[in-house]
């Protein structure tokens, strides 16, 4: 009996120390993810997803998975500072994604210009926009895109009719769409321009009845090929003397105001589309 006693005292003993053991021992490493929606730009037929991967030593692995790359080719793509729809200057260079896998995959943890520290915590906060373009020797033409970070859009948007005035045909939308980061994306789309002209937009102070009402935000001018535009509006315009007051979607969807679309720039009092936004407008 003493000799079973003993073994049985050994036994717990290694037990017990198993169990500090593995109570001392840390849990595996389990980084956070973030997926973004690349989407197609025109007819380029490319989309996909960009992943944003957490590591341990805290830098962060971002993989691009298009559909619909050239065989062949090789796409380079880039992380800019702003919104797609501002444009800004490329903050982090990506792997080019080959066209035959329509893989990209980069470890980051600075930004290009080798001082800035980059995080996941950051990233999914940053400020910026994701380009894939056709080929270094095009980098002109995108084939995908996307909005990352605080500029992603929250799903909530407010819509507002912009009524034909003096240009026969042409009306329309303007879409308002939240972002993260309280900002707005406000985007027109009108039926009935045509190429080669080009419309200033802008939203006024006050409702059409009254009009006309200064210049709140100067919106960008709508595209008539497309007759699309699209603007981040982050404040109102400012003065060679002032900086203009920050503005949110939740101030824009309540904001006193119209839209007015001009026939051209040279035309400024011929109005193509008009519509009431905000406080305006009316409750369908």
């Amino acid at each position: 009996m003493k000799k079973f006693g003993v073994l049985l005292f050994a036994f717990l003993g290694l037990v017990s120390c198993s169990d500090d053991d593995d109570a001392n021992v840390d849990p595996p490493f389990e980084g956070q993810t973030e997926e973004y929606d690349l989407g197609a730009v025109g007819e380029s037929g490319v989309s996909g997803t960009a992943t944003f991967d957490e590591n341990e030593d805290g830098s962060v692995t971002i993989t691009l998975d298009l559909e619909g790359t050239t065989e062949g080719a090789m796409h380079p793509a880039h992380i800019h500072y702003n919104s797609a729809a501002e444009g800004g200057d490329i903050a982090i260079s990506l792997e080019p994604v080959d066209g035959d896998t329509g893989i990209s995959e980069t470890t980051v943890s600075m930004l290009d210009d080798e001082e800035t520290s980059i995080s996941f915590e950051d990233l999914i906060d940053f400020d910026g926009y994701i380009n894939v373009h056709a080929s270094a020797d095009d980098l002109e033409t995108l084939v995908a895109q996307t909005d990352i970070g605080g500029n992603v859009l929250t799903g909530e948007s407010q819509s507002y009719d912009l009524a034909e005035v003096d240009v026969e045909g042409v009306s329309g939308t303007a879409t308002f769409y939240e972002r993260e980061n309280g900002e707005t994306l406000v985007e027109l789309a009108l039926d009935g321009t045509t190429e080669g002209n080009t419309h200033p937009a802008h939203i006024h102070m006050g409702a059409v009845a009254d009009a006309p009402g200064d210049i709140a935000i100067t919106l960008t001018s709508v595209d008539g090929a497309s007759g699309m535009s699209l603007t981040n509006v982050a404040s109102t315009d400012g003065t060679e003397d002032e900086e203009g007051t920050s503005v949110s979607y939740e101030d824009l969807i309540g904001f006193d105001g119209y839209i007015n679309v001009h026939a051209s720039a040279d035309d400024l009092d011929t109005l193509a589309a008009q519509g009431d936004i905000g406080a305006n407008a009316t409750e369908e």
